[in-house]
């Protein structure tokens, strides 16, 4: 199902190249689609944090927040980015390494000429949704 988008999210796509738009896009739908397959997640929250696409899990507070963007600097991928105060790009390091490249401790860089890897993404994606739930069924020995 598409998510209704804001006029003021719309706005930064639509300033993106427009092959980064479409896999920012595909990216943005994998996010609410994540959401929908876990009812621990709940709904997602889209804003705009630094200027970029956002998305929160403000509902359920289960979540990290997930930034999209893209850079001209590295023009021929897009960004994931995961909050680097958490463990998300080492676990996803550990997960995915053939399928996704992590740089640093905060992004995963999707090259704009390759296809999507769906399957990785979407299991990164619900790890950071799920992030704060996660650690804490961890804490307690749910986990």
């Amino acid at each position: 199902m598409t998510q209704k988008i804001s006029k003021e999210v719309q706005s930064v796509f639509d300033a993106f190249p427009v092959d980064a738009q479409k896999k920012l896009m595909q990216i943005r739908q994998l996010i609410f689609d994540a959401a929908a397959q876990d009812d621990t997640i709940g709904e997602v929250t889209e804003t705009l944090k630094w200027g970029e696409p956002a998305y929160l899990t403000e509902e359920t507070g289960s979540g990290s927040t997930i930034r999209l963007g893209y850079k001209d600097k590295t023009p021929d991928s897009v960004d994931v980015y995961l909050n680097c105060q958490t463990t998300l790009i080492k676990d996803i390091k550990l997960l995915h390494s053939g399928e996704l490249v992590c740089e640093d401790n905060r992004v995963i860089r999707i090259p704009l000429a390759e296809p999507l890897p769906e399957d990785a993404l979407i299991d990164c994606l619900t790890m950071a949704l799920k992030y704060h739930h996660n650690r804490k069924a961890r804490e307690s020995g749910l986990l």
